[in-house]
C-alpha cells in the first residue's frame, strides 16, 4: 500500500473547527469578491478575527454564512432580511444543529411571504396589462384611489409597502 496524499480524492480530509481561513481562501470557496466579505463584515453579517498583522483571518465555519448570503442575494432577498435571519445565529462560534434549523424556520417564513407577495403582484400585473385601461385615477396597481394624484400624473408605486414607508419618512 502506498501513503495516500492530500490530491487522493477518496481520503476525506479533517479540517479543525477552529482552523481560520484566508480572505482569499474565503473568496475563492465562496466564489464571492473580498471586497463583497469586507462589506458584509462591516454589516455585522459574518465576523473576522485579526492576527499580528491585521490580517483578517476567518472561522471556517463562516463559510456557510457567506454561502448563505450569496444564495439569499441570487433570491433577491434584501441583506437586512438576511440580518435578520442570522439574528440567532452565533457569530463567535460554531453554531449548533439547533441554532441553524431556527434560522432556516425563519427564513423559510419570509419565503414563503415573498413568494405570496410575488404572485400577488403577478395576479395584479396581468389584470393590469390585460385590462388597457392607462387609469391613472382608476387603476388599483399603480395608483389605488388617485391617493398621488397630488404629486402629479404617472405610476408611482408598485408596493404599497413603499407607500407607507415614504408617508412615514415624510411626516
Amino acid at each position: 500500500m502506498t501513503p495516500q496524499t492530500e490530491l487522493d480524492s477518496t481520503v476525506p480530509v479533517h479540517h479543525e473547527p477552529d482552523e481560520l481561513l484566508t480572505i482569499g481562501e474565503m473568496s475563492r470557496r465562496t466564489g464571492v469578491a473580498a471586497s463583497a466579505l469586507r462589506f458584509y463584515e462591516d454589516l455585522g453579517l459574518i465576523a473576522s478575527v485579526r492576527t499580528t498583522g491585521n490580517q483578517r483571518r476567518y472561522p471556517r465555519h463562516m463559510l456557510r454564512r457567506v454561502s448563505l448570503i450569496a444564495v439569499a442575494k441570487r433570491l433577491g432577498l434584501p441583506l437586512s432580511d438576511v440580518q435578520e435571519g442570522f439574528g440567532d445565529v452565533p457569530l463567535d462560534r460554531t453554531p449548533s444543529h439547533e441554532e441553524w434549523q431556527r434560522a432556516s424556520r425563519q427564513w423559510k417564513r419570509r419565503l414563503v411571504e415573498r413568494r405570496r407577495g410575488l404572485e400577488r403582484l403577478e395576479r395584479e400585473l396581468t389584470g393590469c396589462i390585460g385590462c388597457g385601461c392607462l387609469s391613472m385615477k382608476a387603476c388599483a396597481l399603480l395608483n389605488p384611489d388617485d391617493a398621488l394624484g397630488e404629486d402629479g400624473a404617472g405610476p408611482r408605486r408598485l408596493d404599497p409597502e413603499l407607500e407607507r414607508a415614504d408617508a412615514d419618512f415624510d411626516a
